[in-house]
């Protein structure tokens, strides 16, 4: 695990304590994509006896949100960022371990630099895919991203 990983987990249990203590935790992240992992465990399970949607949703987001952050910290510049939209879309029982996997980091490099640019505010959409141990897929999650310079 590098050492970015470890900082991105640290964050969690300081600023997002609810998706640290429901297990969400960064496996990898580089230039093109995160992953994102949370295992089904009874403190973060529904009445149907698998993951919530909610846990869904952060472990998701954060596949996101933590490539706009390093694309963000990487800039040098002093760079707001909040989601302005979400879509979901649940295809299977969540259970075991779930892996959310956002190969969307391309995205990002560009609307920060028009940002820069033009002083605007940017949005874009990524998506994050959830899969369960045997590579299918539970759910698709979809974070519009509004970043303006402050």
């Amino acid at each position: 695990m590098n050492s970015e990983v470890k900082k991105i987990n640290l964050f969690l249990l300081y600023k997002l304590p609810s998706a640290f203590f429901c297990g969400v935790r960064v496996k990898e992240i580089n230039e093109s994509k995160c992953i994102v992992t949370v295992k089904h465990r009874w403190i973060n399970q529904n009445p149907f006896n698998s993951l919530y949607f909610a846990v869904q949703a952060m472990a998701a987001e954060l596949s996101t949100g933590a490539l706009v952050m390093k694309y963000i910290n990487e800039s040098g510049k002093n760079i707001s960022m909040l989601v302005a939209n979400n879509k979901s879309n649940f295809t299977k029982k969540a259970t075991g371990q779930i892996t959310f996997t956002c190969n969307d980091g391309h995205l990002i490099n560009e609307a920060i630099q028009k940002t820069i640019a033009t002083r605007e505010g940017q949005t874009f959409w990524m998506k994050s895919i959830g899969t369960n141990q045997k590579g299918e897929q539970v759910s698709e999650m979809d974070f519009e991203w509004s970043i303006k310079i402050k």
